[in-house]
């Protein structure tokens, strides 16, 4: 291999695709800057690039080769510094062999399991006694409370990853492929670093893994009975009451794990957000079954049910897919009455594609793309007219909101969320009336509805 002599201590950092992959790239920014290195906001001025990558679908692939090419131009003396360039994530887990015959621009390929170890390979790299260039093993890695962090979201919210990897083997799904199998963080891991964000001015936690309903199944002393879930509902109870946050926030809980025992607590805490993120995928019994999902069309409306008893007023955020393979006219009507049916705040369609690697790809009676486009429009156009009534009834009601700053588009006006709205994804309270900074929670008055975002003043 060759020696990169004079590498400098300083980065440019890019991170692709979701929260998950983000704060792994915080954690690698963590360990770089303990050892010295620091971050350039402009790639021309980096010795060394990093590009943390996605590969969950064919557009993610395209947009980190496009990326890692587009950066790889600053090895150019005459256009930058760059002295090592890195790929690291999901594209390097999954296909580091090809990538490093088709990307020679590239120094060094790291996996999804690996990336805590950035700055030995980097000086390994430096001093030229890096045998290969891939280092890519089964993932087994989690960071903890003791990997340093760098929190690049705003200062007021974060993500906190409570665990890594996922067991479910959906047959649309290659994560399992790319992170591993579950691990989870211990609760006295999470208490502690939501502890430390909060003294870092975070208000807003926002959990995160692949499957947060199968968290802590791989411990020792867990057990799920009489619709009790013990290890979710303590580790909720422990982070919502010690880190101080304001808002905690639950994502991708499946609903046939979601028990009585979690919903009473999220009903009855002032902490927990009364919002979740529950990815159905469908409402027809038959593709759940050729997904390999554990739901059905009846415990998934049981569930809902109980929910909107138990946390009036609930918002709720599902996911599906059009078009899987099988996916038959009759089974696109049940995934559509059950849209109509259960009325989601928000929803994210996608169509369905293959993907190598997966045993989808393997299905027959594949749908053609006309009709995926179809279904797609269907669906689209039932939840945005969904949404937009619910978001009606928000009307006249006063809302704690957090600020984030000054609007997107002008400084005359404010932008912020309710608890209702999730960072990046969902709507917005746009504020029209008042003086707060980023980060206040405030109280709003809701005077006005557009689309999918919230028009208020401060009371």
């Amino acid at each position: 291999m060759q020696t990169i002599e004079n590498l400098k201590k300083n980065i440019f950092f890019t991170s692709l695709g979701c929260s998950k992959n983000l704060v792994d790239s915080q954690v690698m920014l963590g360990h770089l800057g303990l050892a010295g290195f620091e971050v350039s906001q402009e790639p021309q001025e980096a010795d060394v690039i990093i590009v943390n990558t996605c590969s969950f679908v064919e557009a993610a692939k395209q947009e980190s080769i496009e990326t890692v090419l587009d950066l790889s131009d600053f090895k150019n003396p005459e256009v930058g510094n760059c002295k090592a360039l890195v790929m690291s994530g999901c594209m390097a887990q999954r296909y580091s062999d090809e990538l490093e015959e088709a990307m020679p621009e590239v120094d060094l390929f790291i996996g999804t399991g690996e990336y805590n170890k950035i700055v030995p390979l980097l000086k390994a790299l430096e001093d030229g006694k890096l045998e290969k260039k891939s280092f890519v093993e089964i993932p087994k890695f989690i960071h903890t409370e003791f990997d340093p962090r760098i929190n690049t979201s705003p200062k007021y919210m974060a993500w906190l990853k409570i665990s890594e990897g996922c067991n479910r083997n959906c047959t649309f799904c290659i994560i399992p492929t790319l992170r591993g199998k579950l691990r989870s963080r211990s609760i006295e891991s999470l208490v502690t670093e939501s502890k430390k964000l909060v003294s870092e001015g975070v208000k807003e936690l926002n959990l995160i893994s692949q499957d947060f309903s199968d968290y802590g199944s791989d411990f020792s002393d867990f057990e799920r009975v009489d619709n009790k879930n013990p290890v979710i509902h303590n580790m909720l109870k422990a982070i919502s009451e010690k880190s101080g946050t304001d808002w905690l926030r639950v994502f991708y809980f499946y609903p046939d794990d979601l028990t009585d025992d979690v919903m009473d607590l999220m009903a009855q805490s002032e902490v927990i957000c009364k919002y979740l993120d529950m990815p159905i995928q469908h409402f027809s019994s038959k593709v759940l079954r050729r997904m390999n999902r554990r739901a059905t069309k009846e415990l998934i409306h049981s569930k809902i049910k109980t929910l909107k008893e138990k946390i009036p007023g609930i918002v709720l955020r599902t996911s599906v897919i059009v078009g899987f393979p099988g996916e038959t006219e009759e089974d696109f009507q049940e995934l559509l009455e059950g849209i109509k049916s259960v009325r989601f705040h928000h929803l994210g369609v996608f169509k369905y594609s293959d993907e190598e690697g997966t045993p989808a790809v393997r299905l027959k009676d594949k749908v053609p793309q006309e009709i995926i486009d179809k279904r797609f429009e269907m669906v689209y156009e039932a939840q945005k007219e969904i949404a937009t009534e619910l978001n009606q009834e928000f009307l006249g009601q006063t809302l704690d909101v957090l600020v984030e700053g000054v609007h997107e588009e002008t400084d005359l006006l404010l932008q912020g969320r309710h608890q209702g709205q999730a960072p990046d994804i969902d709507g917005k309270v746009i504020i029209n009336d008042g003086i707060a900074k980023a980060g206040d929670i405030v109280k709003v008055e809701i005077t006005d509805v557009i689309e999918y975002d919230l028009v208020g003043r401060i009371v």
